[in-house]
């Protein structure tokens, strides 16, 4: 008699503690992945800054750099579009340059931004994106896509 009061609650038990877990392991993954998406987002601001600071300006290559499609691997930051990426020159103050090209001469950094990204949850029941900070990266410029020889070095 006993015996029979006792049965269905290592299932109940396991059920409580299981959804427990789950819920903590999906949560630790998707801290994961948000931390990845962030370092990834720096490394591309990196690298659109760079290659900003070394190509002419407003080369195509730039914005290709920085969604990582030169190199096979397309889409390592799902959602992540050239409408998100801006390229800025900006002068010895700081100050952006509004015409780049008749300013060329005042060139002396480069600044690289990704803003209004949405890094989308697996998570259901929660709101399902969240918007990431803005990222920025600035180099001083180097030749601008011309070299010693005054060739396109892209």
């Amino acid at each position: 008699m006993r015996r029979r009061r006792n049965t269905g609650v290592a299932t109940v038990e396991f059920a409580i503690v299981g959804m427990l877990a789950l819920v903590l392991l999906i949560g630790v993954l998707e801290v994961g992945r948000a931390v990845f998406t962030q370092n990834a987002l720096e490394e591309s601001t990196r690298r659109a800054a760079r290659m900003a600071a070394v190509c002419p300006l407003n080369d195509p290559a730039i914005v290709t750099t920085a969604l990582f499609e030169d190199g096979g691997a397309a889409g390592i930051v799902t959602g992540l579009t050239a409408s998100n990426i801006s390229i800025q020159y900006l002068n010895a103050a700081g100050a952006a340059i509004a015409d780049p090209v008749a300013g060329y001469a005042q060139i002396r950094f480069v600044r690289a931004r990704i803003n209004n990204f949405d890094h989308r949850l697996f998570i259901p029941l929660i709101s399902d994106l969240v918007r990431m900070p803005p990222f920025e990266t600035t180099l001083p410029r180097e030749s601008l896509g011309v070299s010693k020889e005054g060739v396109n070095a892209c």
